[in-house]
């Protein structure tokens, strides 16, 4: 009769753990989706900051195109004509963007990031003179400005303080 106790007990302990053993469909499903929800709350996030990575660039470039402006107003008292002139190392065009700098007038000078794919911003700067009226001393101010739209299309400064209508600030 031991023996018989010990097979039923032996056997009652294989077949519960045979019966808890895995996952049931039900909870399989319902972890594949709380998965899915989840990823498609968080995609469309990493899909624009691949989009904002490749925007640093432009700002980058327009704000150095700036620096450089400056620069060489400060060591020539006139703006450069072209981006070569400004010496920052700056390639006209890249993957996304075709760059530009651009003497205006004799106090105002431009620089831009236009890009070449569509969902992209495109990005303005402006650099101008600004003379104090007590001491006649002459500096430079500049401003970035980014496009509210995504696309090509520039929407240039009105001078080193304002930007166009169809931009916004950048950093202030």
């Amino acid at each position: 009769m031991k023996t018989e106790l010990k097979v039923k007990f032996i056997q009652h302990i294989l077949g519960k753990k045979q019966e808890n053993e895995g996952f049931t469909l039900i909870e399989l499903l319902v972890v594949i989706i709380i998965i899915g929800i989840l990823s498609a709350i968080a995609l469309p996030s990493f899909l624009n900051q691949a989009n904002k990575a490749k925007q640093s660039e432009a700002r980058t470039y327009v704000g150095s195109m700036n620096k450089g402006q400056q620069a060489y107003f400060t060591e020539k008292s006139d703006f450069a004509s072209d981006i070569s002139s400004l010496g920052v190392g700056i390639k006209s065009n890249t993957v996304n963007y075709q760059y530009a700098s651009a003497k205006q007038n004799a106090t105002f000078a431009i620089s831009s990031g236009n890009t070449t794919v569509a969902v992209l911003r495109t990005y303005t700067g402006g650099v101008s003179t600004v003379q104090d009226s007590t001491t006649s001393d002459v500096t430079s101010i500049a401003i970035l400005c980014e496009k509210k739209a995504p696309g090509a299309g520039l929407d240039n400064p009105t001078d080193g303080q304002n930007c166009g209508s169809n931009s916004a600030p950048v950093g202030n």
